[in-house]
């Protein structure tokens, strides 16, 4: 059974205490309360595993996209199983993630680049695609951490997957590689999804593992490290967090 209301987990964010630095990083937001300057912004991530959540998670998607002049087709064929998760503040849906899960051999990004992923499953790889990322505009970059800190935990840790594979605009090759390790795997195609070029990019979920052992954390901390690996949750955290996810998930197909 799938409970929809309890924080998979739950972290704050101090905003600057210069209101002008403030007021440039968060823009008004129709709805969303803005916080005062130095006042602590709450967020809890959670599963959506009501039809209204993942109803509310596609709005924030298609805005996001629109926004970058994508086409996105919300009558696309969503391929394989689909677990989506979802960030929230003041009640407020702020950030979202999918991650569709290779149980079948088939996943969304096999439509423009299935000749790619056959030699990673022939190989043995378990391989599971994020997707419909979308971050409202002036979040915390821990947002978009957490968001993909909690998928990394559901999919290698509880689900054993091995590979995360991502099509991603050209433009943006270089912010995955940067920010999370990604490394290319496919050569630009056009992706009939969002109506746009798209690049295939591949990150084994171990390697993502080293990192956030190495850096997860230490936002706080002064050092060289400018990926998005120290906004990741602090290694401590995991084992709750980890625990929280199977108890939310009981009863999930394990197939």
């Amino acid at each position: 059974m799938l409970v929809d209301d309890m924080p998979i987990a739950t972290f704050a964010t101090i905003p600057s205490a210069e209101p002008a630095a403030y007021a440039a990083q968060h823009p008004p937001r129709p709805g969303l309360p803005d916080p005062e300057p130095g006042r602590p912004q709450v967020f809890n991530v959670r599963l959506a595993s009501s039809a209204g959540r993942q109803d509310a998670a596609g709005v924030l998607v298609r805005r996001m996209y629109a926004w970058r002049g994508y086409a996105l087709d919300p009558a696309a064929r969503q391929d394989g199983a689909r677990v989506t998760f979802y960030a929230e503040t003041d009640g407020e849906l702020v950030g979202t993630m999918s991650l569709a899960l290779d149980l079948h051999g088939r996943l969304p990004a096999d439509e423009n680049f299935g000749d790619r992923l056959a030699p990673l499953r022939l190989a043995g790889r378990r391989l599971c695609e994020p997707s419909r990322l979308a971050i409202d505009k002036g979040m915390s970059k821990r947002v978009f951490a957490a968001l993909i800190h909690i998928s990394y935990l559901y999919a290698h840790r509880l689900r054993g997957f091995s590979d995360y594979i991502i099509e991603v605009n050209p433009r943006h090759v270089a912010f995955y590689q940067r920010m999370l390790g990604f490394a290319v795997f496919g050569g630009e195609r056009d992706c009939s999804r969002v109506g746009a070029p798209a690049v295939l990019l591949r990150l084994p979920l171990d390697v993502m593992g080293e990192r956030i052992r190495r850096w997860s954390g230490s936002f706080d901390a002064a050092g060289a490290e400018r990926s998005f690996y120290p906004y990741f949750f602090p290694l401590r955290e995991e084992a709750g967090i980890s625990a929280r996810l199977a108890a939310l998930c009981q009863g999930e197909d394990r197939t």
